[in-house]
């Protein structure tokens, strides 16, 4: 990055919100046409791992209908190594 862009760049992070002018990218409030996925997909890795039953259960109870538990147990993995890398 040149000079002049990190200039830029720290003259536009001091403005105010209500300075900027977002006129050319409106804000989009409505996302039931957005899809998940579209553009990255991590690279999964299908292991066998043992869970205690009762962490499995909660998390099967907690994801509506039963289904994204795996989902849900692997953003709590990641959240936890986030957790941890930022020690």
């Amino acid at each position: 990055m040149t000079d002049n862009q990190r200039a830029e760049l720290t003259a536009l992070e001091a403005l105010p919100d209500d300075q900027i002018n977002t006129t050319d990218t409106p804000e989009i409030h409505d996302w039931s046409d957005s899809r998940r996925g579209v553009f990255y997909r991590p690279v999964k890795q299908q292991i066998t791992l043992r869970l205690d039953a009762d962490v499995v259960a909660w998390f099967k109870t907690h994801a509506p209908g039963g289904r994204g538990y795996q989902t849900d147990i692997n953003r709590a993995l990641r959240e936890h190594v986030q957790r941890m890398e930022a020690k």
